[in-house]
C-alpha cells in the first residue's frame, strides 16, 4: 500500500472512557493493518510508561520549538504547560510501512485529525455510561489526586458535549460490547475504501 492509500482511525473520549483499552484491543485484532501512532506530550513519565511506545515525552521548551518549526500535524495545551500533539514524521512512518494509523487522542485532538484528513479518516467518540462511571473509573485507577479527578471530570462534561462532531459514537459499557462494536467499526471503514 502506498502512504497515499493510508488511513486514520481515532479515538478520542474524555479521561477513563475506555479509549486506551479499546484500541489496545484493535491493535491486537489487527496486527497487520494497523499500528498506534504514538503522540508527543511534555508531561513527565506516570508510571510504567516507556519513551516512544507511550508517549514521546520532551520538555515544555522542546513542544513548543516543534511547534513553531510546524512539525505537528495537530496539538493542544490540554492543562497549562502539558501539551500534547501528533508529529507528521510519525503519521508518515507508519503509512511508509503499508499500514493504517490508529490513534488514542484527546477529544479536541481527535476533532483535529479528522478536519485535516476527512474522508480518510473515521473518528469514534467513546462514550461513557455516565459522569458517575467516569469519576469511579478514575478513581479506581489510583494514579490522579482528587483535585486531579475534579479537573478531568470537569473536563468531561465539556467534552461530552463534542460528541457529535465524530462520525461514530461507541458506548463503553460493557467492555465486549464496545471491542466487538470497535472492531465492526474499523473493519467496514478499511473495507469501504
Amino acid at each position: 500500500m502506498a502512504s497515499s492509500d493510508g488511513k486514520l482511525i481515532i479515538f478520542s473520549a474524555p479521561s477513563g472512557a475506555g479509549k486506551t483499552t479499546i484500541v489496545h484491543h484493535l491493535l491486537a485484532k489487527f496486527p497487520d493493518e494497523l499500528e498506534f501512532s504514538v503522540s508527543a506530550c511534555s508531561r513527565p513519565i506516570r508510571g510504567d510508561e516507556v519513551q516512544g511506545v507511550d508517549y514521546y515525552f520532551m520538555s515544555v521548551e522542546e513542544f513548543k520549538q516543534k511547534i513553531a518549526s510546524d512539525e505537528f500535524v495537530e496539538w493542544e495545551e490540554v492543562y497549562k504547560d502539558n501539551f500534547y500533539g501528533t508529529l507528521k514524521v510519525e503519521i508518515e512512518r507508519i503509512w511508509a510501512k503499508g499500514m493504517h494509523v490508529i490513534f488514542d487522542v484527546d477529544v479536541v485532538g481527535g476533532i483535529n485529525l479528522k478536519k485535516k484528513f476527512g474522508k480518510r479518516a473515521l473518528s469514534v467518540f467513546v462514550m461513557p455510561p455516565s459522569i458517575k462511571s467516569l469519576e469511579e473509573r478514575l478513581k479506581l485507577r489510583e494514579t490522579e489526586t482528587p483535585e486531579s479527578i475534579a479537573r478531568r471530570i470537569g473536563k468531561a462534561e465539556k467534552e461530552l458535549k463534542t460528541a457529535d462532531q465524530f462520525d461514530k459514537i461507541l458506548v463503553n459499557e460493557k467492555l465486549d460490547v464496545a471491542f466487538a462494536g470497535a472492531e465492526k467499526l474499523v473493519k467496514d471503514f478499511l473495507k469501504n475504501s
